[in-house]
């Protein structure tokens, strides 16, 4: 059988209300075009769903990853989708679309994408897990729960294909620079860049045993792309059973809910809350950061399901602490550790209000002594 690949497309094109949800009528428009492409035999299958105020469009086709066509099909739909925003006044349509013209890529142009071909297994299990207001480096904590935790997983003790563990491909987001770890022979090496949530992002996990690719993890945004510094809203996709994490250690992972940046405003930290589908929206100080969990089995390519993997009260008490979470933050207002450290606000307005007090620093010498900066109108007064 020819390979499958698994497209996710996923973007902020119109907010309704705010930053709260997607309305349906752009849902509606993005199924519309997506279904057309099926008829036409570009795709395989589609589904659309939504986490916030982001569409998600997920495709099957056997064009292979980074395909033109199918990036330019996610496009005109994003574009698409964009105008009906715009038509009901939604708020800051084609928020994530940053071009007028698509140049054979989605890469760079704002929409967050995560791609996958493989060979369909006799029993093709997967989960799609969609956050919102967060950044990439949500994903490394699960992930690493998901893929070298046996507290968390217990195949990687007692089941043989899992046993020689897993790599993990990490990409530092600062300098464009992919590492692969080992594990678990890596393990504290892992932990060590993992923790960096901001600079270092699991790309993909791979099963040493064969190379098959277990997980893949969506591209980071542009950087610096408008205001969005901390937030990325990415998409991760896990494949489970037979010799991978079942369902039960995958959502297993999101059982703790740690703290994340990206929220109001995208400065600052809370909680990730795992939450049912129809409670993806983010209402509460636009947030909290959340994550929904959509299962699926592939027949052919065609998605069968989704299965709302976090609909169940098993979650209740994870919700529940997510939220005592949210009250203790909150209670530090724009103080941090709830807002953003300081060294990591140079792509929102921050920096621009700095420098508007900049003429009223002043200098202590070394000798202790305060030196006021000396600006150029004020030397111009002194001539």
């Amino acid at each position: 059988m020819e390979k499958i690949t698994l497209s996710i497309v996923k973007a902020n094109v119109g907010g309704f209300v705010g930053n709260t949800d997607i309305h349906e009528d752009v849902l509606e428009k993005a199924r519309e075009s997506l279904s057309k492409a099926a008829s036409k035999g570009l795709l395989l299958d589609s589904w659309t769903s939504r986490t916030g105020d982001d569409l998600a469009l997920m495709m099957t086709h056997e064009k292979g990853v980074e395909n033109k066509e199918i990036h330019k099909l996610a496009w005109e739909t994003l574009t698409a989708c964009s105008e009906v925003a715009e038509k009901l006044h939604l708020f800051s349509p084609a928020q994530d679309l940053l071009s007028e013209t698509f140049n054979g890529t989605l890469r760079g142009l704002g929409p967050v994408v995560a791609e996958l071909a493989f060979r369909e297994r006799p029993s093709e299990t997967f989960i799609v897990f969609l956050a919102d207001k967060c950044e990439l480096g949500a994903w490394n904590l699960p992930l690493y729960k998901m893929f070298a935790d046996p507290f968390n997983t217990a195949g990687l003790v007692v089941d043989p294909s899992m046993h020689e563990g897993f790599a993990f491909e990490i990409l530092d987001v600062v300098e464009n620079k992919t590492l692969t770890l080992q594990c678990p022979g890596d393990i504290y090496d892992l932990i060590m860049f993992l923790g960096s949530r901001g600079r270092f992002v699991v790309n993909k996990v791979i099963r040493r045993v064969d190379g098959m690719v277990a997980a893949i993890s969506s591209w980071p945004r542009p950087v610096g792309i408008g205001h969005s510094a901390g937030t990325d809203d990415p998409v991760l996709v896990v494949r489970c059973q037979n010799g991978l994490p079942t369902v039960g250690e995958a959502t297993e992972a999101f059982a703790f809910p740690h703290l994340v940046s990206g929220w109001m405003r995208s400065t600052y930290q809370g909680p990730m809350m795992p939450v049912a589908i129809k409670d993806a929206r983010s209402v509460r100080y636009d947030g909290p950061p959340r994550v929904t969990a959509s299962g699926f089995q592939l027949a052919n390519g065609e998605f069968v399901g989704p299965v709302d993997l976090f609909d169940d009260p098993a979650f209740d008490n994870v919700r529940r602490q997510a939220i005592n979470i949210v009250e203790y933050m909150r209670r530090h207002g724009p103080f941090e550790p709830h807002r953003f450290p300081h060294d990591q606000m140079a792509n929102t307005p921050f920096p621009p209000l700095l420098a508007r007090l900049e003429d009223r620093m002043v200098r202590n010498d070394a000798d202790g002594k305060k030196k006021k900066k000396q600006t150029a109108s004020a030397a111009e007064d002194g001539e």
